[in-house]
């Protein structure tokens, strides 16, 4: 097992992100890539791999784009009606989710190898209500020192409307070698 898999074999969500990379993807510091790669660099949007538990109960999530210079991730979700509550609308806890997901990614996109990332509070405001359909988590790292990363994310309907907004501060763990 490399020393990328050993960091990120923490939960279903990162082991798509190894999934993703392990099939060509590329997210690595100073490098931005969009869709999902193959072996040839050729989009492999047609293909489907097996969605981890976690991230089919967020609305089988894919990473569109990821770029660890800018510390940015683009994240896709479909809201589904079991998601929802009273008048078709998704829970608050699915938005929010989709929201740390985002933010989460565009941490891993810049420290890949090095750390692992830990979430110490999340806020999240709510605008409007999401409902049933295709929605687009974007996560941002806005400031980060040694050891903290203040970012930031906003959940945006089909329409590019934005529906919420959440800031999240997390802990970079260095990654230990064994």
């Amino acid at each position: 097992m490399s020393q990328l898999h050993e960091v990120l074999d923490c939960c279903p969500c990162c082991r798509t992100f190894i999934n993703q990379i392990d099939a060509g993807y590329k997210a690595q510091p100073g490098a931005s890539q969009t869709g999902q790669m193959n072996a040839d660099n050729e989009s492999n949007a047609d293909e489907t791999e097996p969605t981890p538990e976690v991230m089919a109960a967020l609305g089988g999530g894919r990473v569109l784009e990821a770029d660890g210079e800018l510390g940015r991730s683009l994240l896709e979700f479909t809201c589904k009606p079991e998601m929802c509550h009273s008048g078709g609308v998704a829970q608050g806890g699915f938005v929010t989710g989709w929201i740390d997901s985002a933010m989460a990614h565009a941490c891993v996109a810049r420290y890949t190898t090095a750390y692992w990332i830990a979430t110490l509070e999340i806020k999240v405001s709510f605008f409007k209500p999401a409902t049933p359909g295709i929605v687009i988590a974007e996560g941002w790292i806005e400031r980060a020192g040694k050891q903290t990363v203040f970012t930031e994310g906003r959940l945006l309907d089909s329409d590019g409307e934005v529906l919420a907004k959440g800031t999240s501060t997390i802990r970079l763990v260095p990654n230990r070698s064994d």
